[in-house]
């Protein structure tokens, strides 16, 4: 409370001082004008520290991994503070592909062929300039996986990658097939529930660097029409007006699911966090329209020792805007760098307790 009190007495201050060299003389200019302003400008400063700001809830299953990240990602316990104008779910949501900056990234791109005939495409940032790490075999390497529909060229990718550069880190984007432009050679996509492309990725690229870390960060989870005619009804499925029916006539019978349930039960994370052997960051917001807060597993990550979750009140869905004009940094930029420099740096503590 001192320190809200103390914020309240500075934000009032800084108000009392602007207005009085910045509004112009008239109504605002009059006393009754700046009493209005000043008024309604610190009851939603009250409102806005007491009810919006605030610390994240950090679930662990140890105490050791909890240890770890207030040592090496302390932003995952500092208060989190959305954009002043902007931190409403819908609003974080859909104003961030708009605001945030999209940093200039050139990529090698690499086309590899799956085991079904298909193909995936990789884009690299090699990183070649590195001053941390010069030596290529051991750069480390970070596996970005873009949301649904996302590839490479998504801001919050590229905010990822520039990041990377600065720590002196490898990334390789994983566009999921029928993305990035490339071309659907068999009739199958991607869905939550199916890591075998994945799986692919990964062997392709621990292959090429055995001797470098890895590491990977996905956020959240187009097609090509012609390749799906044969085995499903795509004017139906055009006809979805939600996600659930979409999956319902396309997700799911494409994969071989008896019914859309089977499907989401089977994508479910609550049945592979048990299993999970690996330390795992995982941030949400619990105004996320597509994930809410009754659909995270809470109690499923207190039982595994190498898994934590972050969970800010606000920030929509990858939304996590900050500052007044958060154009170049959100908070999902700061808890990932800060997350993998930790287990790049320090990553050996965890074996260790």
């Amino acid at each position: 409370m001192q320190g809200l009190a103390m914020d309240l007495r500075m934000l009032s201050r800084e108000l009392s001082l602007y207005l009085e060299h910045q509004v112009r003389v008239g109504f605002f200019g009059s006393g009754v004008g700046l009493s209005l302003i000043l008024g309604f400008s610190v009851a939603y400063a009250c409102y806005y520290l007491s009810s919006i700001a605030k610390k994240p809830q950090l679930v662990t299953g140890a105490e050791s991994f909890s240890r770890f990240l207030e040592n090496h990602c302390p932003v995952v316990t500092e208060t989190y503070y959305p954009t002043v104008w902007c931190w409403e779910s819908r609003g974080q949501t859909l104003l961030r592909p708009f605001i945030t900056s999209k940093p200039s990234v050139q990529y090698r791109n690499e086309l590899i062929k799956t085991a079904d005939g298909g193909q995936i495409s990789l884009d690299w940032f090699d990183n070649c300039n590195s001053k941390c790490y010069m030596d290529a075999t051991t750069r480390p390497t970070i596996l970005l996986l873009p949301g649904l529909t996302g590839t490479s060229k998504e801001s919050y990718i590229l905010h990822m990658i520039h990041l990377s550069e600065e720590l002196g880190y490898r990334c390789v984007v994983f566009n999921n097939r029928g993305m990035a432009g490339e071309n659907l050679l068999t009739p199958r996509t991607y869905c939550c529930a199916n890591t075998e492309d994945l799986e692919t990725v990964i062997q392709h690229v621990n292959s090429l660097y055995p001797s470098a870390p890895f590491l990977a960060a996905g956020v959240s989870m187009g097609g090509h029409r012609h390749m799906f005619v044969k085995q499903i009804d795509m004017d139906h499925v055009m006809k979805a007006k939600s996600i659930r029916e979409f999956d319902k006539r396309f997700t799911s019978v494409m994969f071989g699911y008896p019914t859309i349930d089977d499907y989401y039960t089977d994508a479910s994370p609550n049945r592979r966090l048990k299993s999970v052997g690996i330390p795992v960051l995982c941030l949400n917001s619990v105004d996320d329209v597509f994930s809410p807060s009754h659909a995270i597993p809470v109690e499923t990550a207190r039982q595994n020792p190498n898994v934590a979750l972050v969970l800010t009140s606000y920030g929509g869905h990858i939304g996590f805007l900050e500052g007044i004009w958060p154009r170049q940094s959100t908070y999902m930029d700061r808890v990932f760098k800060q997350f993998v420099q930790a287990m790049v740096e320090h990553g050996h503590e965890l074996s260790s307790m």
